[in-house]
């Protein structure tokens, strides 16, 4: 199977591109300027150039191709024109986002990617492999669980990409699954305590990836998601909750996109091989009963360079569902022990 690598010369595709060379992979190169043809000279690999705002020109450029794994975001504006270009063409789909919105616009595509016989499989990254798997097999220990908590935290800075897409959804607020529904909440809604392994910490709540997908992944209906943060971060968020009309006007929206561009492209190399991710999660049902585990891997964005490239792996090896999957739905949640550096621990059961 041909498969393309699209937007591998931003920060996260880079990684990417790095782990499918180191695994002997060789993708075709694509993306929306001419850069990526010198990127793709430096390698040996074929270049294809198509910006995604022209259909035509995206569905030529995916001609022959087979699997599509998506590195280009924000994935609010680049998810569908490249997922309707695959589904054009009878190509599976992945991608590394994040974004609820996306997840959420691609499973209401499902039954039109099956008749396709298209797989659409977003979230392929730390977003939302590590925690979607510990979804399921939480789900498989309380098999009538009715409400689930997971939380995170990882070691490292943001890519551009990633900043950009926080200053896009700056004071939106935040989001939960509540009776199978999302909810809208206030940013910084709640805190609670977990031990991620090291004692009980404070994490607070936010509109994280997992409030889609581990509805689709388990069938719980209320959902929560949480992540470490400092105090001046907490504190930020809640007065977003004040501010977010003018943070979200366009000049202010442009004033702090040039901020992110003139900062680092991502975090260094250093500080993503010091680096470490931590999720814990709990599954509980009405009768009182908890089931706890927690996951331990590498820094987030080099989770998300190893779980991608895995996952296209085993896109390409033929193991593969139409229509729209999460990373456990599509490869069951042991997916993510294969993973080099993960650890998953699970905890006494009570109730």
């Amino acid at each position: 199977m041909k498969y393309l690598l699209y937007g591998a010369t931003g920060y996260s595709g880079g990684l990417i591109l790095e782990r499918c060379l180191a695994r002997g992979l060789n993708p075709v190169l694509g993306g929306r300027s001419e850069a990526v043809r010198a990127l793709a000279e430096s390698h040996g690999l074929e270049a294809r150039v198509m910006a995604l705002e022209d259909a035509t020109a995206l569905w030529r450029g995916l001609e022959g191709i087979g699997a599509v794994l998506h590195c280009a975001g924000p994935f609010s504006r680049t998810s569908k024109p490249m997922a309707d270009a695959c589904i054009a063409v009878a190509a599976h789909y992945l991608d590394i986002t994040g974004e609820i919105g996306v997840f959420e616009a691609l499973a209401a595509r499902s039954n039109e990617a099956q008749a396709a016989r298209v797989m659409l499989l977003p979230g392929a990254g730390f977003d939302v492999v590590p925690s979607d798997c510990l979804a399921a097999h939480l789900k498989r220990r309380l098999p009538d669980a009715t409400r689930l908590v997971l939380a995170f935290e990882s070691t490292s800075g943001l890519s551009r990409g990633t900043a950009t897409t926080m200053v896009e959804n700056v004071g939106r607020g935040g989001l939960i699954r509540r009776a199978g529904k999302l909810v809208r909440v206030p940013a910084a809604w709640r805190t609670r305590q977990v031990d991620f392994g090291a004692g009980p910490v404070i994490v607070t709540s936010i509109p994280w990836g997992d409030v889609a997908t581990a509805w689709y992944s388990t069938g719980i209906p209320d959902i929560q998601v949480y992540t470490r943060l400092s105090v001046a971060q907490r504190r930020l968020l809640i007065a977003t909750r004040y501010l977010g009309w003018l943070l979200a006007s366009g000049p202010v929206q442009r004033w702090l996109k040039a901020r992110v561009r003139s900062g680092a492209p991502g975090p260094s190399e250093q500080a993503r091989a010091r680096g470490a991710s931590r999720i814990y999660g709990q599954a509980g049902n009405i009768a009182g009963q908890l089931v706890q585990a927690r996951l331990t891997g590498p820094e987030g964005y080099t989770f998300t360079a190893r779980t991608a490239v895995a996952a296209l792996e085993r896109v390409l090896a033929g193991d593969v569902k139409p229509g729209f999957q999460t990373p456990s739905l599509a490869f069951g949640p042991e997916f993510v022990l294969g993973i080099e550096g993960v650890r998953r621990e699970d905890l006494p059961a009570t109730g």
